[in-house]
């Protein structure tokens, strides 16, 4: 069989493996081959192999998996079936559609790759309606877009121990071989978003917003209540929001990740990961461990309430409450957080995200985007009829925006702009003949079956 009959071979038996199946038979499975010593007690093993790394197609495939896959549909009411009122039908920050869910479609979630070869940033690459994406010539011409590297290693340090890792993932993560995927979750985006989603119920229904890191005052939102858009008996707290959710996507498109690499027959590994602050280059850190992603941060100047709002006792200690906010690499900034300092205030945020929602370029303003999701004339009948965001429902989350910022030195104050969930997904091929010695049923015949299927060699 040739080396590209065995690629095929091992694509096109991914492509009919039933899902159930993939589903029940998921285990993790840590040990890939070429690992030096596996320091286990009577079970101690070493490998007999050399570290594998996975294919240009292996890894195309994975790749696709965190990525687009076309548009996604508004099939939601437009009307209170009671009243007839319009209600807020327009609340995506994005039309297309990806491999997991997200709220609002906000897509905040974006990947790192590591290898062999050096660290990646996976940037979005435009859905075409008229590509073949599954099939193997295009994966690889999809992922070759999609990487930018970031660095030429392994992001790593020479000091494994904690806090770089937790406790036998030193022994196991980012060795030699391995394929790491690590996702961060920008939130500043549906932030604003969401908050607006959250302002658009029926009058009556819209909640206060009040600071519970500010003695439960009113996150400025005092007008908004005087004048009875908000209702005062209503209150939701800023912490109670939190990141409204959008970090959720991170954890599905993980599971995803972690199905698809089973079904290919590799091994696959969701751990913790190096730790956060240390891994995006936090200040607390960089003399230590250097600028690692190298994540530029905002550190927010201390103020006397930050004793009682934030427990920060001195100024010294205000690089506690330091938070990623954005990612530059050769001039060009891959992650920009909606909030300063690459805004002079949150109203030149907010509206930058209203632009790109209901702008002259925004997605709301695209006939032709939305003439490829709906037959006939209803992709014009949905931007016709379909409501938007009010005047007041986006003025009055800018207001809130502007508090937070102006009160807690940074934005989001109670969550960070980029949230790290600090696990990664390492994959790699398994060692076989370790699963074999010491575990019953370790295996499926995906696994058995992947040398010969992808990479024309015999079972191992």
């Amino acid at each position: 069989m040739s080396n590209r009959a065995a690629k095929g071979a091992g694509f096109e038996d991914l492509l009919r493996r039933p899902l159930i199946e993939t589903i029940w038979r998921r285990r993790t499975r840590r040990v890939g081959r070429g690992l030096p010593l596996l320091k286990a007690g009577s079970m101690t093993y070493t490998s007999t192999q050399k570290p594998e790394p996975l294919s240009e197609l292996e890894e195309a495939v994975l790749i696709a998996m965190t990525g687009h896959t076309g548009l996604t549909m508004p099939d939601r009411p437009f009307q209170d079936p009671d009243s007839g009122e319009f209600v807020m039908a327009k609340p995506n920050l994005h039309m297309e559609g990806r491999t997991a869910g997200s709220p609002d479609n906000a897509q905040g979630t974006h990947f790192f790759m590591i290898n062999d070869s050096g660290t990646y940033f996976l940037k979005r690459v435009p859905y075409a309606a008229t590509s073949s994406p599954l099939s193997p010539e295009a994966l690889i011409a999809h992922a070759k877009q999609a990487k930018v590297k970031v660095l030429d290693r392994r992001v790593d340090t020479p000091d494994r121990d904690f806090p770089v890792y937790l406790d036998s993932n030193r022994l196991l993560s980012n060795l030699p071989g391995t394929t790491i995927f690590f996702p961060v979750v920008d939130l500043s985006h549906q932030y604003i978003n969401g908050m607006m989603y959250i302002l658009t119920q029926p009058k009556g229904h819209r909640p206060t917003i009040v600071d519970d890191r500010n003695f439960y005052r009113m996150a400025g939102v005092k007008k908004w209540v005087e004048n009875g858009f908000l209702n005062k008996d209503i209150k939701v707290p800023l912490g109670v929001i939190g990141s409204l959710r959008t970090q959720i996507e991170a954890d599905l498109l993980l599971q995803n990740l972690m199905l698809v690499a089973d079904a290919m027959g590799l091994g696959a590994y969701i751990h913790a990961s190096i730790s956060p602050p240390v891994l995006m280059g936090d200040p607390k850190f960089v003399k230590q461990y250097g600028p690692m992603l190298g994540f530029e941060f905002v550190t927010p100047r201390w103020r006397l309430w930050d004793i009682l709002r934030w427990h920060v006792p001195l100024p010294k200690y205000t690089n506690l409450r330091a938070h990623p906010v954005g990612l530059k690499v050769d001039g060009q900034y891959l992650i920009k957080a909606k909030s300063p300092p690459y805004y002079a205030s949150m109203k030149l945020a907010v509206d930058e995200v209203m632009a790109g929602k209901f702008g002259p370029q925004g997605i709301y303003k695209d006939s032709q985007l939305f003439a490829q999701i709906y037959k006939g004339s209803f992709g014009d009948t949905y931007l016709e009829e379909a409501a938007e965001y009010g005047p007041e429902v986006i003025e009055c989350v800018t207001d809130i925006c502007q508090y937070i910022y102006d009160t807690h030195g940074r934005f989001p104050a109670h969550v960070d702009a980029i949230h790290v969930p600090g696990v990664w997904m390492q994959v790699h091929h398994p060692d076989i003949e370790y699963y074999d010695r010491y575990f019953e049923n370790a295996l499926t015949d995906a696994h058995r079956k992947h040398d010969s299927h992808w990479h024309n060699n015999d079972s191992r």
